[in-house]
């Protein structure tokens, strides 16, 4: 089982002029990109289509990007993606110093530019790094951290939180919304004169088309780790049921939490109408999102939330906690509702579910979202940032 697969936009005319103009004017023509997990992982989501796609835009453009990430089982270690080459080598925490050693010796060839994917663990680029160079930090992991290692975790969060961002005081670091730019600032203390913001967008196979289900149907997609909290939503959508006298519930993902959402599904009498899909085809997921009433999401941290941009565009409103990247994705109250507690989240669910009309208005709000999220945009602000050094040259949508 691989990680989720995208569909690379053209370039338009004017776009790959600008992103040539760019490089040219900055010397840039061969890029290294250094990330956790590749987009063939089965363990891949939101930020490695992000890394991806970006990655065959610049590409398109004719610049050589080279992404460097840690093996996965069944993958090969060296290939070539839309356009551009993919190195796996590493376990998941050997993929750091392997891939900094790596770049340090020239192993993989020559590079004008870099760009660090911090996921949590940094490769503490600028420790070793002089040239045109980038940081991508989609957001703060904090308490994430604990949910997945337990106490142990507490060692990678004062090396997130305390120790790393010392060292990146000076480098340009670009992130994906105006809420995580905050938490940036405030939580990991990073100035803002180095902050930057440039949205993710949105695969072009997202669009509206099909019917909605005649029943109110809940999609969810995500990952079953702790951080996304299914149990939460399981219960919110539990309590929404009660006082609608129907809903359906259809989980998209796996994850090692599956048990205790099974769990949970168990404890609300569940099992007739929540269902676990695990991993589903690209086609099945837009059949999902076009049907659905409504998308839902309970997590705890996101930097953006890509699935519910997905949703938008194909014309379903969104309902999720009021977190730092959710609250960017969403406009509240126009494209969906955004709810601060796990009985706030059961009204939101009601209220959206229960009035047609409401629901019809944060439809057509939901597509005026996603029209202006496109993937060009996010390729050439990220190019300005590389190619000037400075993140005054990134922009949101």
């Amino acid at each position: 089982m691989t990680g989720p697969s995208v569909v690379i936009p053209e370039l338009s005319e004017s776009g790959r002029a600008r992103l040539c103009e760019l490089a040219a004017s900055a010397g840039i023509r061969r890029i290294h990109m250094l990330g956790w997990r590749d987009l063939e992982d089965p363990e891949a989501g939101g930020s490695e289509v992000h890394a991806s796609t970006v990655a065959a835009l610049w590409a398109a453009a004719g610049l050589e990007v080279t992404m460097r990430s840690s093996a996965g089982v069944g993958l090969s270690s060296v290939g070539f993606r839309d356009g551009y080459r993919v190195i796996r080598r590493g376990s998941r925490y050997g993929v750091f110093p392997r891939a900094v050693a790596a770049e340090v010796t020239g192993r993989h060839g020559p590079a004008d530019a870099l760009v660090e994917i911090w996921n949590g663990v940094p490769f503490l680029s600028p420790l070793w790094w002089r040239g045109a160079h980038v940081v991508w930090l989609h957001h703060v992991h904090g308490p994430m951290w604990n949910m997945a290692l337990g106490p142990v975790g507490s060692v990678g969060r004062v090396m997130e939180e305390r120790l790393a961002p010392r060292l990146y005081r000076k480098v340009p670091v670009v992130t994906l919304s105006k809420s995580s730019e905050t938490e940036l600032i405030h939580e990991l203390g990073i100035p803002s004169s180095n902050l930057g913001v440039v949205e993710p967008g949105i695969d072009p196979r997202f669009s509206p088309g099909g019917a909605r289900s005649k029943v109110p149907l809940v999609v969810a997609v995500g990952r079953l780790v702790p951080v996304k909290r299914f149990p939460m939503l399981v219960r919110a959508a539990a309590a929404a049921r009660a006082r609608l006298g129907d809903l359906q519930l259809m989980i998209v993902g796996e994850g090692y939490k599956r048990p205790e959402v099974e769990r949970t599904i168990a404890d609300v009498g569940g099992e007739e109408w929540i269902r676990l899909l695990g991993h589903v085809s690209d086609e099945r997921l837009i059949e999902l999102y076009r049907s659905a009433w409504c998308v839902a999401s309970a997590s705890e941290r996101e930097g953006w939330g890509m699935t519910i941009t997905e949703a938008a565009a194909c014309g379903t409103p969104a309902v999720a906690t009021d977190i730092s990247g959710h609250s960017d994705a969403i406009r509240d109250g126009s494209s969906g509702v955004l709810a601060a507690t796990e009985e706030a989240l059961g009204d939101a669910l009601t209220a959206v579910l229960g009035d047609r009309a409401f629901r019809e208005r944060l439809q057509q709000g939901a597509l005026d979202r996603a029209q202006v999220l496109t993937w060009e945009h996010t390729a050439i602000a990220n190019l300005e940032v590389l190619a000037t050094g400075s993140t005054a040259n990134a922009w949101p949508s």
